[in-house]
């Protein structure tokens, strides 16, 4: 119990921190935030009226701590870019894009990967492993970006199994948002594919050298059943720190992918705020990847000590 207090009390603290340090970073850099929305023709006086009433004259303090009590209700404020939308309105129309997409990337990577890796270690050295270890190298050093262009060239242009920048949102046809959502999915899961088939061979062959394993051979255990009933266990143990950061990464948003597919999500929301400058969106997505992140971890620290009871939790 007392882990669990600590670790929870280490993940306010770290949200505490990174938002304040995001708010800060965005509220000391150049550019007004009425002028941009009052544009350069506008008057001293309009642009100074315009700075009161969007609370830009308070202290930097005093604007944080009103920040932070709206993000703890879901209010993040209005848009610069967008007058009067709130950024929990944008937000809620582009999350569940990114979840959806997040969730079909996972299922590929999960349905794919741990059959590869284990096949691959229990065949380690024969042509299919040697295949299997070629072709994660060449996917890995693929960058995302070009992936995602072979794919829309090859399943959209060529096959037309779907067509680029025609996007279905959820709530209008879930089928066709899906069918759609898959490539782009398919994108991002490749590159995690190969790195979890690599990390899940090479953890299993690792496992396979030690004590433990020649004392299940000795009592008579079969291949099969050493490697599912004791290897597996202990071998997916650090894989799943890895599995987390790749959840982690994905869930806060495949920026790159979904502006090669046009896919209407937090990463592409992210990019053209930046852009324009609209900081209450910027800094309402950076503590939403903040919050996904450390409470992975924090999901992952907790799974460890029912995982691992070598694990102390003092």
């Amino acid at each position: 119990m007392k882990f669990f207090i600590k670790k929870l009390i280490t993940l306010i603290i770290t949200l505490l921190l990174i938002s304040f340090l995001t708010f800060t970073a965005f509220s000391v850099i150049p550019g007004d935030a009425a002028l941009s929305r009052l544009g350069k023709d506008a008057s001293e006086q309009q642009v100074e009226a315009l700075r009161e009433e969007m609370g830009l004259n308070d202290s930097l303090p005093v604007r944080y701590v009103r920040w932070i009590g709206g993000a703890v209700t879901g209010d993040f404020g209005e848009s610069y870019r967008y007058e009067g939308i709130s950024v929990s309105s944008l937000l809620s129309d582009r999350l569940p894009v990114t979840v959806l997409l997040s969730v079909i990337a996972l299922v590929i990577i999960l349905v794919c990967s741990v059959p590869l890796g284990i096949a691959s270690a229990r065949h380690a050295g024969e042509w299919g492993d040697i295949v299997t270890n070629q072709l994660t190298q060449i996917i890995m050093a693929i960058p995302p970006f070009f992936l995602g262009m072979i794919l829309t060239y090859v399943f959209g242009l060529i096959l037309h199994l779907f067509q680029p920048g025609k996007f279905i949102q959820p709530s209008e046809n879930l089928g066709e948002a899906v069918k759609y959502l898959f490539f782009p999915a398919l994108a991002i899961a490749l590159p995690k594919i190969a790195m979890v088939v690599k990390f899940l061979r090479n953890s299993v062959i690792s496992e396979m050298n030690k004590d433990y394993v020649r004392t299940a051979f000795s009592k008579g255990n079969t291949r099969t059943g050493v490697l599912y009933s004791h290897i597996l266990k202990n071998a997916l143990i650090p894989v799943i720190t890895f599995f987390a950061l790749v959840i982690a990464e994905i869930l806060a948003g495949s920026i790159i992918v979904e502006q090669v597919f046009s896919v209407p999500g937090i990463g592409r929301l992210l990019i053209s705020s930046i852009s324009n400058r609209d900081y209450p969106v910027v800094q309402a997505i950076v503590l939403y990847i903040t919050a996904v992140v450390v409470i992975i971890n924090f999901i992952v620290d907790v799974l460890y000590q029912f995982l691992d009871p070598r694990v102390k939790t003092s």
